[in-house]
């Protein structure tokens, strides 16, 4: 697993470039800049909902060489999984190299942007949760958005609920899957795990739906933790709680 990102010369990048070489990621495709590490501040309510501020920082600064570098030597059906974190023209330009390398291309359009418009018809997976699939869509409505988002290239839409679960349409099927109950503690960082586990399993080979209930699972089980980092769950809580839906 490759990170491909842009951090500043400070304590939050190298606390970033630590974490990532204690969990096994490489980070070769990192480029330090002048700017500051990019940074979110959080808000989190009673009831576990969460406000969120991001100054981008060095996060602006990762150009189109930066991506052309790092998938030069991409293979085919290897997963590329792209947020819009980064310029719109840079995600654009990872997401044609993807597609001509044959890589699986996931979208999460997070945050929600109204301006450049997006390439969208080299996406394999488009990950929005409910309003920024307003925002892409044009519309509210799960079955039409979805449709006309399946018209526009994309391969599959799964658009994320947070307690109803996850609304997906491929191939003309559409289908809601609900997550794992559970006491929801803050819901920082449940699109991350959701879209990192998605990515996984779509690796792996799964199909998507089984992808989805992975990623679900995974969703459930960061909510019903604080903070982001500390709440992502090992593979083996994952798998557990699979075993456990499924007896």
């Amino acid at each position: 697993m490759s990170f491909v990102g842009c951090v500043g010369r400070d304590r939050f990048g190298d606390a970033a470039l630590r974490l990532w070489r204690s969990e096994g990621v490489e980070s070769t495709h990192v480029r330090r800049s002048a700017s500051h590490t990019g940074l979110g501040f959080v808000i989190v309510d009673r009831k576990g909902a969460n406000a969120i501020s991001v100054d981008p920082g060095a996060n602006s600064d990762l150009q189109e060489s930066d991506v052309g570098r790092a998938l030069a030597g991409s293979s085919r059906g290897s997963v590329l999984l792209l947020q819009l974190e980064v310029p719109v023209k840079t995600v654009n330009a990872a997401i044609r190299l993807g597609s001509r390398r044959g890589m699986v291309v996931i979208l999460n359009p997070a945050p929600s942007t109204t301006g450049s418009p997006l390439d969208l018809r080299r996406v394999d997976v488009l990950t929005p949760n409910a309003s920024e699939f307003s925002t892409l869509a044009g519309t509210p409505d799960l079955r039409r958005g979805t449709r006309k988002l399946l018209g526009k290239g994309v391969g599959a839409t799964i658009v994320t609920l947070g307690e109803r679960g996850a609304f997906v349409r491929e191939h003309g099927e559409s289908y809601l899957l609900r997550p794992p109950r559970v006491k929801v503690v803050d819901t920082t960082g449940a699109g991350d795990a959701f879209n990192g586990a998605l990515a996984v399993a779509l690796a792996e080979g799964s199909n998507v739906r089984a992808a989805v209930e992975f990623a679900n699972a995974a969703g459930a089980l960061t909510v019903a933790k604080r903070e982001v980092i500390p709440a992502l769950p090992p593979r083996s809580q994952v798998d557990s709680l699979l075993r456990k839906m499924q007896d």
